[in-house]
């Protein structure tokens, strides 16, 4: 992208304070920038930034007023950030490779590719394959048989996409993620051996997820394992088979969903999170990191951690009396010669 300030502020409903023909091919923070980036400014902390930043053009709230002139050019916007994430959009979407089939590749004869896709080294499409316009399939990915990548989704190299997985449009699946591996089941035979019971189900991506790099997520073994519109995956995340994650609700890294777990609507799941399986989260739950979810939670909107996790007025209350622990353990044990010594007297 190669823009003059006039032309970005236009895009994003903001106006101009400064040189509107000031050349804008970059993004950068507003205290490492050089010139050429444009860059952004909404918390008082970096107030002083602002003053000796070496970026052309910074985006601004319209109600921010100036102690001392600046040197660069403003962009006066109601969202600061938003404005930003516009831009930064456009310079993701043209770093991106454009349409083409690069070689060698393999194409089943009886896939279905859309316009304006984007097929790269080495990447296998297996039959019955459906592919959506303006998708990109990066080097080295595997799109097996009869599955459906929808329209301008972006799937990164070495990701796997087993047999009769469904993933909606505008997706993004980061390097290496796993999606419709078997799930995780097993039965004891007589004599204690584990025999595998066949996960014969799938996985359906509804639009706009966004699946982290090495994440993983299991086929059902009958029906599907469901991530709705919206949710968002970090790395390393593991969801097993038969789970569903309601729309919009965003899970950190290395927290796992054992199978038959039921997400709620926009939840919010931190770091390192364990689920039990077959249990039940309401919408807009909060989960801190590190804690281990053993029960239904019922209750829209409520706050929880720890392991087990509680809510969290009452989990900040057992951490209080847990550090205090050593003083009360030496406090019983003056007692206890207390008494040791009333008792001998």
């Amino acid at each position: 992208m190669y823009q003059n300030a006039a032309i970005i502020a236009e895009q994003v409903g903001g106006t101009v304070e400064g040189d509107p023909s000031v050349m804008i091919h970059r993004v950068g923070s507003l205290d490492q920038a050089e010139p050429g980036a444009i860059a952004f400014y909404y918390d008082p902390k970096y107030l002083p930034h602002l003053f000796v930043t070496r970026a052309s053009a910074v985006f601004v709230s319209r109600e921010l007023v100036l102690s001392q002139p600046v040197i660069t050019t403003l962009i006066r916007v109601e969202h600061p950030y938003h404005a930003f994430n516009t831009i930064l959009n456009r310079f993701y979407q043209e770093s991106l490779p454009k349409a083409g089939l690069e070689s060698p590749h393999f194409i089943a004869p009886d896939a279905v590719i859309g316009e304006n896709v984007y097929i790269g080294y080495n990447a296998y499409i297996g039959k019955g394959a459906k592919i959506g316009k303006g998708a990109k399939i990066f080097p080295h990915c595997f799109i097996g048989e009869n599955c459906v990548i929808g329209e301008n989704t972006i799937i990164y190299p070495h990701v796997t996409v087993y047999a009769q997985c469904k993933i909606g449009n505008r997706c993004i699946i980061h390097a290496g993620a796993v999606i419709g591996s078997d799930g995780f089941g097993f039965l004891k035979d007589k004599e204690g051996n584990n025999i595998k019971i066949p996960q014969l189900g799938g996985v359906i991506l509804e639009d706009e997820v966004e699946i982290g790099a090495n994440a993983t997520i299991d086929r059902a073994t009958l029906d599907e394992t469901i991530i709705r519109k919206g949710v968002k995956l970090d790395n390393l995340v593991q969801v097993a088979h038969n789970t569903e994650i309601g729309e919009q609700t965003v899970i950190a890294s290395q927290t796992g969903l054992a199978g038959g777990v039921k997400i709620g609507k926009n939840c919010m799941i931190a770091g390192q999170v364990g689920f039990v399986g077959h249990i039940q989260i309401a919408d807009q739950t909060q989960i801190g990191g590190q804690s281990g979810v053993s029960k239904s939670i019922t209750e829209k909107g409520k706050i929880m951690r720890g392991a087990p996790a509680t809510d969290l007025k009452t989990q900040l209350r057992s951490e209080a009396v847990f550090r205090r622990l050593p003083e009360l353990l030496e406090r019983i044990e003056t007692l206890e010669k207390l008494l040791q010594q009333q008792s001998q007297s």
